[in-house]
């Protein structure tokens, strides 16, 4: 028997190691994102890929990658129905699609790896 939590890693009596490798920028994204329950996004209609402009560390098309792999891992949810409430979408002008980002269960997990392990080489 493998292990319950994950769906079958095959871990037997050692517990689930499931690893995930992050970018620089995806990691920023994640400790923000336990700093703060919701951040904006937005997207073009003719595209997937969203934006995020309220940081600077990173260029927005890096964080608009990160976004995006973060929610093919299954770390945060994108959600364009969910705009948030009382924030200024105007540096957003040419996004139509206004929404928001917050973690998932399993991206509050990485977060709090993150926050005990730290980054690991």
């Amino acid at each position: 028997m493998g292990c319950e939590g994950c769906g079958g890693c095959g871990s037997r009596g050692g517990g689930c190691r499931r690893e995930i490798v992050l970018t620089p920028p995806e990691a920023a994204l994640l400790r923000r994102l336990g700093e703060v329950a919701f951040l904006p996004a937005a997207r073009r209609h003719d595209s997937e890929t969203p934006v995020y402009l309220e940081e600077t560390d990173y260029t927005p098309a890096e964080y608009g990658e990160a976004l995006a792999w973060l929610q093919l891992k299954g770390l945060v949810r994108l959600d364009y129905d969910l705009p948030l409430k009382n924030f200024d979408y105007a540096a957003y002008g040419e996004y139509p699609l206004h929404g928001s980002a917050a973690l998932t269960a399993a991206g509050q997990d990485a977060v709090e790896a993150l926050e005990i392990q730290g980054p690991q080489e």
